[in-house]
C-alpha cells in the first residue's frame, strides 16, 4: 500500500482515515456550539411571528433590519452597555496589575512561608462564590456601595487564578536575567518592569480576555448588588427584556448579538497571544 502525502507530511492510509474521521468529529463538535449563535443570530433578523413556526426556517420571508433599531427605544440598551464597559475595563486593568505583582512576588522574590501562602492563596480557587456572595455584600454594605458600579468593581481587582497564571510564566524565566539585572545595578522592581513584564505580553493578553469574558458575561453579581435600573449591567437589561406575558424575541435576540461583539473583537484581536500564553503558562523549569 502507497503512503499518501498531505499537508506537508507523508501518512499511511490508516493513519489518513483515522485523521479524516477525527476531522469530521471536531467538525460536527464545532458547528454543535456554533448553532445556537447562527440561530440567535438569524431569528435577530425575523419578525415576531415567524420565530416559532413548524417547521423552523433559519430566515424568515425578509431581513427585518428593524429589530436593531427597536434596541434603543425599548429600554436603555446604551447605558447598560457602558456601565458593561465602565466594569469591565476596571477590573481588568486592576486585576491584571494585582496579578502581575503577586505572580512576581510568588515566582521571584524569596520570604518565609512563601510556598504555603500561596497554596493557602491557591485554594480559595475552590470556594464556590455562592459561599463568599453574602460575606462580600456585607462588607459591600459596609462601605456603602452597594446598588453602586463600585460593589462590581471592588471584589474581582485580585484574582487567585491571575496570580497563579502570572507565576507559572514568571517561572519559566532563566534565573540568570535576574543574575545579570543586579549586577548592572537593578532593582527588584526594575526587573519586574523592565525584564519581566515586556516578556509577559502573552499572558498577559490571555488573562485580560479570561477577565474581561468573565467580567462581560456576569449575571449572578450584579443580580445580588444592583437593583437600581440605571445601574444595570448589560446582562440585567437583557434579562430586564424579556417580559413576563410577552416578549419581543426578534429585538431580544438583536440586543443579545450585539452584546457579544466587544468579547468577540477582543478574542479576535488577540487569539494569537492566547493561544501562545496558555501554552506558556503550563510550562516549568
Amino acid at each position: 500500500m502507497t503512503n499518501i502525502h498531505a499537508f506537508g507530511r507523508t501518512y499511511t492510509p490508516k493513519q489518513m482515515i483515522l485523521r479524516i474521521i477525527s476531522h469530521v468529529i471536531l467538525l460536527f463538535g464545532a458547528l454543535t456550539m456554533l448553532m445556537p449563535f447562527i440561530w440567535m443570530l438569524s431569528t435577530s433578523f425575523k419578525s415576531l411571528g415567524e420565530v416559532f413556526v413548524f417547521p423552523p426556517t433559519m430566515f424568515g420571508e425578509r431581513i427585518v433590519w428593524e429589530n436593531y433599531t427597536k434596541i434603543s427605544s425599548r429600554f436603555d440598551y446604551f447605558r447598560y452597555f457602558m456601565n458593561s464597559i465602565k466594569v469591565s475595563v476596571w477590573v481588568v486593568a486592576f486585576q491584571l496589575f494585582t496579578s502581575a505583582m503577586a505572580g512576581f512576588a510568588f515566582s521571584r522574590l524569596q520570604f518565609r512561608f512563601r510556598e504555603q501562602i500561596f497554596l493557602l492563596y491557591l485554594a480559595t480557587m475552590m470556594v464556590p462564590i455562592h459561599v463568599t456572595i453574602i460575606p462580600n455584600f456585607i462588607q459591600m454594605t459596609f462601605y456603602g456601595v452597594v446598588n453602586t458600579l463600585w460593589s462590581l468593581m471592588i471584589p474581582p481587582m485580585v484574582s487567585a487564578f491571575g496570580t497563579f497564571l502570572m507565576r507559572q510564566f514568571f517561572l519559566t524565566v532563566p534565573r540568570e536575567l535576574d543574575e545579570a539585572a543586579k549586577i548592572d545595578g537593578c532593582t527588584p522592581f526594575g526587573i519586574f518592569i523592565r525584564i519581566l513584564l515586556p516578556m509577559a505580553g502573552s499572558t498577559i493578553a490571555t488573562l485580560a480576555i479570561f477577565c474581561f469574558m468573565n467580567t462581560w458575561n456576569d449575571y449572578f453579581t450584579p443580580l445580588i448588588y444592583i437593583s437600581e435600573q440605571r445601574q444595570y449591567t448589560l446582562p440585567l437589561g437583557l434579562a430586564g427584556m424579556k417580559g413576563s406575558y410577552s416578549t419581543d424575541w426578534p429585538v431580544l435576540m438583536a440586543a443579545t448579538s450585539l452584546s457579544i461583539l466587544p468579547v468577540l473583537v477582543a478574542f479576535l484581536l488577540a487569539q494569537d497571544a492566547f493561544v501562545k500564553g496558555i501554552m506558556l503558562s503550563g510550562m516549568k523549569d
